[in-house]
C-alpha cells in the first residue's frame, strides 16, 4: 500500500467504514497516519479506596455493598450502589446508564475505573468504567492512545486501522536528509509515525512528537518563503488622502481613544495614504478597541470614493457589527449592506445590486462576502479576523473582482511578539497592549469541583439580575477515553440543578450552522440564560449582558485560550465573573491558573504560557487559533517553531525540489500552508 491510496484498501474498513472516516476529512492513507491521538491514557495500579484523591481517574477494586439502586430526575436516570474494599466505601454513580443493574450482584468483585469527584463532601466514582482482571492487567501502565472521534468510528477500530495501515504501507524515503536530522535531533518519519500512535513509554513519544511537530512548522516556513519569493512590492491602486470626519468621529466616541489606539490608527492611515498596498495585522487584547480603527478605516476609505468591506466569523457577529455601524456611520451619509449565508435569494439579489451599483460603501457579512455572485464596485479595502484563516485564495478572488484591495487583519489571540513574527511572515505588525480606561476588570476566581453548587447559586443570582451566563465544557458528548465534562449530559444536569424557569440550552462544533446561530441569536437576544457550549463561543458573538463565565476542567484548556474565552464576558456595564472550575488539582496545574486568577492581561498570560507549558505538557487543547496544524501549538511548541523558522532558512530553492521528489505529498503539503496563511 501506499500512502496516497484509498483508506478502503485497509483490512477492515468497508464502503460504510469509509462514509465514517470521511466525515473526519480521513480519505487516504495518509490522511488516516495524520489523524494523530489528542491524548494517552495511562492505567495505573488499584488504588486503595480510603487513598482515592479528588480529580483523579482511578482504578479500584472491590465488593458490591448494596444493591444497586435507579432513581428518575427529570428525564435524567441515575444509578448509584455502594463498593467497599479493605479500607473503606465508595459510592458509584452511572447517568442513562439502568441497564448496567442487571449485570451488577451484590458481594461480587469488580475493578472500576473513573474520576472522583466530591459530591454533597463525600467522594464519588462517576460514571466508571467496569473491567475484567485481564483487560486491566492488559492496560496497566501502557500509553492507549485517544483519538478524536465521529459518530460510527470507535477509538478501538481506529486504532486498529492504523494498526494494519502501518503494517501493510511502503514507507517512502525520508525527505529530511540523515545530516539535517541529526542537526535538529529528529527521528526518521516512519520511527515518528509509530512512535506517536503506539508509543513504548513517554520519552518515545516525546521525540516522536518533536519531529511531527517540527515538520509541521518546517514546512510552513517553507511555504512562507514561497509566498514571499513569489510577492513582489505590490503597488497601492487606491492611493486616499486623510479625511475630516475621521477626526469628527473619534470627537463624537463617548470615551477617549487609548495611546495605543491612536498609535495603530496613525498606521493605518500611513498605510492607506503611501505608496505601498496595506498588508497589516492588528494584534490587540480582548476589549483593547480594534473595532472602532475598523470603523474609522473603513469611514477614510468611503470618504475617498471607494468601498469597504469587513468579514467576521459569525452570521450573529455580521448583524452585531452591521447594527453597531448603522449608528456610528450613518450620520455620515454612508449605506452599509449586510450580506450573509442564511438571508433568503430576494434579499441576496438586493444585496448584490447595491454592492454591484456602489450603493453599498461598506458591506458587512461572513464568507458569503467572496462568493462568485459578488460584484465589487471599487472595492479599496477588505478587513477580516485571522479566525477566518484569509488566505491567498480569498485574497484572489477579491483581487479578480478588481484591482487588488488593502488588507487589514484583526487578531484578538495575543502573541508574543518575536512568535508574531515568525507567524505572520510579512504582514505589518501593530500591537494594541493597553485597555480602555472604561473597561471594568473581569473578577476571577480558580476553585475545584466542591465549589460547583456555590458556583450554580452565584449563576441563579446573576440570572435573577436579569443577567446571563456561559457555562464551558471540553467535549460535545461523554468520551470512551475521557474524564472531562461533556456539552450534552451537562445541560441535562444543569437544568436539574439550577431553577425550572431558567432557560438553559447547549451549542457545540457538530450541530448545523443553521441551529448554531439560532442558539447564539436567541442567547444574543437574552431569550437564553445559560449557554452551555464548547469553544465554538470564543469568537464570534458579542453580548454585553453576559456578566457570567464558568470553565470545567479548565485545566485541558491552554491559559490563552482560557483568555480567550474570559473575554466573551466583561463587554458590558455590569461587573462580569469568569469562575475556573478544576477538575484536576495537580501543583503545575494550580500554578498555571493562579495565572488566570492574577490578571486579565492577555500578553502577560501568553509570555507567561511560553514559560509554563513545556515539551512536557503533551496534548492540551490546541489554542493558536491561527493556523490549522494539526498537532503543532505556536504556545507550547514556540522554541520548535524558531529551529524550524530557522531551518527553512538554510534549504535553498533546489533542495527543496529534491526534497518533493522525494517525498510525494511534501509539495501538497507546502501548497496547502500557502493557501492557509493569512496574508
Amino acid at each position: 500500500m501506499k500512502i496516497t491510496d484509498s483508506i478502503i484498501q485497509i483490512k477492515g474498513i468497508g464502503e460504510k467504514a469509509k462514509k465514517n472516516y470521511e466525515k473526519m476529512n480521513i480519505f487516504t492513507i495518509g490522511d488516516l497516519l495524520e489523524h494523530y491521538p489528542r491524548d494517552y491514557d495511562v492505567y495505573k495500579p488499584i488504588t486503595p479506596i480510603a487513598q482515592l484523591i479528588e480529580g483523579q481517574v482511578s482504578a479500584i477494586e472491590g465488593v458490591l455493598d448494596t444493591q444497586p439502586k435507579v432513581k428518575i430526575v427529570r428525564n435524567l436516570k441515575i444509578l448509584s450502589c455502594m463498593v467497599k474494599d479493605g479500607s473503606g466505601r465508595i459510592q458509584l454513580t452511572w447517568f442513562n446508564m439502568p441497564f448496567l443493574k442487571g449485570t451488577l450482584r451484590i458481594g461480587t468483585k469488580y475493578i472500576f475505573r473513573g474520576k472522583i469527584i466530591r459530591k454533597n463532601g463525600v467522594l464519588v466514582l462517576e460514571q466508571p468504567q467496569m473491567l475484567t482482571k485481564e483487560e486491566f492487567y492488559n492496560k496497566l501502565n501502557v500509553l492507549q492512545p485517544i483519538y478524536p472521534l465521529t459518530a460510527g468510528v470507535t477509538n478501538h477500530g481506529l486504532t486498529k486501522a492504523i494498526t494494519n495501515a502501518m503494517k501493510e504501507l511502503e514507507f517512502e524515503e525520508d525527505y529530511l536528509p540523515v545530516d539535517f536530522r541529526k542537526k535538529y535531533q529528529l527521528i526518521g518519519y516512519k520511527k515518528a509515525l509509530q512512535g506517536i500512535h503506539f508509543p513504548t513509554n513517554k520519552e518515545k513519544m516525546t521525540e516522536a512528537r518533536r519531529r511531527v511537530v517540527f515538520d509541521e512548522f518546517f514546512l510552513f516556513a517553507m511555504a512562507l518563503n514561497q509566498l514571499k519569493k513569489n510577492k513582489a512590492n505590490k503597488i497601492n491602486n487606491y492611493k486616499m488622502n486623510t479625511v475630516p470626519e475621521c477626526e469628527e468621529l473619534i470627537g463624537k466616541l463617548s470615551y477617549e481613544l487609548t495611546g495605543a489606539q491612536k498609535k495603530v490608527w496613525m498606521e493605518v492611515q500611513k498605510d492607506l495614504t503611501g505608496e505601498g498596498l496595506m498588508n497589516r495585522l492588528i494584534q490587540g487584547d480582548v476589549g483593547s478597541g480594534k473595532t472602532i480603527i475598523a470603523i474609522l478605516a473603513l469611514l477614510m476609505v468611503v470618504k475617498n470614493g471607494y468601498q469597504g468591506a469587513i468579514m467576521v466569523p459569525t452570521e450573529v457577529l455580521a448583524k452585531q457589527h452591521f447594527e453597531s455601524m448603522i449608528e456610528l456611520l450613518e450620520p455620515f451619509g454612508i449605506k452599509i449592506t449586510l450580506l450573509v449565508g442564511s438571508m433568503t435569494a430576494k434579499e441576496k439579489r438586493q444585496a448584490y445590486d447595491e454592492i454591484e451599483s456602489h450603493t453599498a460603501n461598506i458591506v458587512v457579512g461572513t464568507h458569503a462576502l467572496i462568493q462568485e455572485k459578488v460584484e465589487y464596485a471599487k472595492l479599496a479595502l477588505v478587513i477580516t479576523d485571522e479566525q477566518h484563516r484569509f488566505g491567498v485564495r480569498q485574497r484572489e478572488n477579491f483581487a479578480g473582482k478588481g484591482l487588488e484591495p488593502h488588507i487589514l487583519v484583526m487578531s484578538a489571540t495575543p502573541i508574543p511578539r518575536t512568535l508574531a513574527i515568525i507567524i505572520f511572515g510579512d504582514l505589518d505588525l501593530s500591537i494594541m497592549d493597553e485597555l480602555p480606561g472604561n473597561r471594568i476588570p473581569i473578577k476571577n476566581c480558580v476553585v475545584n469541583t466542591g465549589y460547583r453548587q456555590t458556583a450554580y447559586r452565584f449563576i441563579e443570582k446573576e440570572v435573577e439580575a436579569g443577567r446571563q451566563a456561559y457555562v464551558i465544557c471540553p467535549m460535545v458528548e461523554e468520551s470512551e477515553n475521557m474524564e472531562a465534562e461533556n456539552v450534552l449530559d451537562y445541560t441535562e444536569r444543569l437544568k436539574v440543578f439550577l431553577k425550572p424557569h431558567i432557560k438553559i440550552e447547549s451549542l457545540h462544533g457538530k450541530m448545523k450552522p443553521k441551529e448554531k446561530n439560532l442558539i447564539m441569536e436567541r442567547f444574543s437576544a437574552g431569550e437564553i440564560q445559560v449557554l452551555v457550549s464548547t469553544t465554538v463561543v470564543e469568537v464570534g458573538i458579542n453580548v454585553p449582558n453576559a456578566t457570567v463565565m464558568m470553565i470545567e476542567n479548565c485545566e485541558r484548556f491552554g491559559l490563552a485560550q482560557l483568555h480567550q474565552l474570559r473575554g466573551r464576558v466583561g463587554r458590558g456595564k455590569y461587573a462580569s465573573y469568569c469562575i475556573f472550575m478544576l477538575g484536576n488539582e495537580g501543583k503545575e496545574t494550580k500554578e498555571r491558573m493562579e495565572i488566570m486568577g492574577k490578571t486579565n492581561d492577555g500578553f502577560k498570560i501568553a509570555e507567561a504560557d511560553l514559560k509554563l507549558r513545556g515539551p512536557g505538557d503533551m496534548f492540551g487543547v490546541r489554542q493558536s487559533g491561527i493556523l490549522e496544524f494539526k498537532m503543532a501549538d505556536v504556545f507550547q511548541d514556540a522554541s520548535i517553531l524558531k529551529e524550524a523558522y530557522e531551518a527553512a532558512k538554510e534549504v535553498s530553492e533546489d533542495e527543496m525540489k529534491l526534497m518533493c521528489k522525494k517525498y510525494s505529498r511534501l509539495q501538497d503539503r507546502v501548497s496547502y500552508y500557502c493557501q492557509d496563511i493569512s496574508l
